[in-house]
């Protein structure tokens, strides 16, 4: 069954539901096991505001835009929310402690096998505890979500990946040196600033295509797509470990390495599941990259996106904590062997620009 072809039944058309039914089954048993295990684990599940000042800061994130109005009619730009992470971090600063929620979350220019305009993003915080906190509770999910449908594996494309393995945890620089033959961090000062002739040469000494426009971020997400994410989350879970510091995101630079970061991304089947951080909390710090990411967007996108100044007030007082976001739905896919996402969404977005 091909939804996206214009000869493809509607995803409400009886026997279509039928194709897809066990899978929704799946996912809400899924969904209610993981509350399960937040319980457990004495969280609290939050519900975060869907409209935003801001849908996020990141480069290529592409949020749907919208205007709140007052009684009087007069306009104000409001967004869609990429993620729930600042409202989540709002309520770390507000005083919670362990918090978990499952959002609805919209990206613009997004859809395909694994990609969907809406979709659920699951995230959850850690007050005062280390990233590698997030790392077990990954593994405790996937294990679960497993045992939830009674599969022993999770399946995508015809590959697998066993949940009950032990993960392998591997840094970046590590997996750019076995898979791409790059040494990454010679093109990473202390300071965590980088050097982009170094890698265009080490990729160019490689055979990788490099471009004259490329900056160094361009080069670094080349070699991650083309050479390393293919070979992640095979046969077991892989944790890739410790981004460039110049990637860090949200995250907090490592105390071991000032050149690297503490976030990780969890893959299984080749696929991105979660994106987890030791979170960074130094408010100044957080605006200069929030500053140089939208600096970009407006290079490569000619957009930008107004800063939240209300999360970065809240980071100034949020205490140390690690957080991560899941996509849920994918999550879902690889559990119950479906593939595509839409057929793990109960009721997909309407198709569009055909």
């Amino acid at each position: 069954m091909n939804l996206t072809s214009a000869t493809a039944s509607p995803w409400w058309t009886p026997s279509v539901h039928a194709d897809r039914r066990p899978f929704l089954i799946g996912r809400n048993a899924i969904q209610s096991a993981l509350r399960g295990y937040f319980a457990r684990e004495d969280f609290i599940e939050v519900d975060t505001a869907t409209l935003q000042v801001s849908p996020g800061n990141e480069a290529h994130l592409h949020a749907f835009a919208t205007q709140a109005l007052t009684t009087d009619g007069q306009a104000a730009p409001f967004y869609l929310h990429t993620s729930p992470e600042f409202a989540c971090k709002k309520l770390l600063a507000a005083g919670e402690e362990r918090i978990a929620c499952f959002a609805h979350v919209y990206r613009n220019r997004e859809r395909g096998p694994l990609h969907h305009p809406e979709f659920t993003m699951l995230e959850w915080y850690r007050a005062g505890e280390s990233y590698e906190s997030l790392m077990m509770d990954c593994v405790r999910m996937l294990a679960l979500a497993a045992e939830t449908v009674k599969t022993a594996t999770l399946t995508y494309r015809g590959t697998e990946c066993d949940p009950f393995a032990g993960p392998e945890r591997i840094s970046v620089a590590e997996a750019f040196g076995r898979h791409a033959g790059i040494d990454l961090l010679a093109s990473v000062s202390a300071d965590g600033s980088t050097e982009r002739d170094h890698l265009a040469a080490e990729m160019r000494r490689v055979g990788m295509r490099v471009a004259d426009d490329d900056h160094w971020a361009d080069l670094f997400s080349r070699v991650l797509v083309e050479k390393v994410e293919p070979y992640l989350g095979f046969g077991r879970v892989t944790i890739l470990d410790e981004y460039p510091v110049s990637e860090a995101a949200l995250a907090r630079p490592s105390a071991r390495d000032p050149r690297v970061a503490e976030r990780f991304e969890l893959y299984a089947c080749g696929v991105e599941l979660a994106n987890g951080f030791g979170e960074l909390t130094n408010a100044s710090e957080q605006r200069r990259r929030f500053e140089i990411e939208m600096a970009e967007k407006m290079r490569v996108y000619g957009e930008t996106y107004p800063l939240d100044e209300d999360f970065l007030a809240a980071l100034a007082i949020m205490p140390e904590a690690s957080g991560i976001a899941l996509g849920f739905d994918r999550l879902v896919m690889l559990a119950t062997g479906a593939s595509r996402i839409d057929q793990v969404l109960w009721a997909p977005v309407a198709e569009y620009g055909r």
